[in-house]
């Protein structure tokens, strides 16, 4: 199997755990936060589509989604526009507000759509190209896209994870098992 398809797999994975991770859930249950210091499933979902469309667009050189296609302005969000949660306060997470679910999604899916064209441009010789020399060793595509599969990976684990909690704090049981 070509990297290229293998990492196009992480990605749809993720793509297709989403959305079932966000299925039946209020827009009260997304904002809903375990603790004061925790953050919330909406948040999670956000934060995993910024890091994957910032990144991504890095490794293509383009504008961001967010940005360019008005995303920023749809979510209205009290953070600045180049903003993907990274070194977020518990407070600024609690300020995360969501007037519509669906733009968790669509923006999502905007996002790996985006991404699959992306990689799927990729040739052999662009996974050794240097795209951040702010770190030692420099970052090359094919170490950005990994570190990008292991981010979102894990926050939609986390989203999982947060929605069980919920789910017991409420006393509901949705039946989800955590799969697509």
């Amino acid at each position: 199997m070509h990297a290229t398809a293998i990492v196009l797999d992480a990605f749809g994975r993720v793509h297709e755990l989403l959305p079932v991770a966000l299925e039946g859930l209020t827009r009260e249950d997304l904002l809903w936060r375990p603790d004061s210091g925790a953050n919330s499933i909406a948040w999670l979902a956000w934060h995993l589509a910024r890091v994957e469309d910032d990144h991504l667009s890095g490794v293509a050189g383009t504008e961001q989604l967010w940005t360019s296609r008005g995303w920023w302005d749809r979510f209205r969000l009290p953070y600045p526009p180049r903003s993907v949660g990274y070194g977020q306060r518990p407070d600024d997470v609690g300020a995360f507000v969501l007037d519509d679910p669906a733009l968790l999604t669509g923006y999502y899916s905007a996002v790996h759509a985006r991404t699959v064209e992306i990689v799927s441009a990729l040739g052999d010789e662009d996974w050794d190209r240097v795209v951040d020399r702010r770190w030692d060793p420099p970052v090359t595509v094919a170490v950005r896209i990994v570190s990008v599969i292991n981010d979102v990976t894990q926050h939609v684990g986390q989203i999982g994870y947060v929605r069980g909690l919920l789910e017991r704090a409420s006393g509901r049981d949705s039946g989800w098992k955590g799969h697509a």
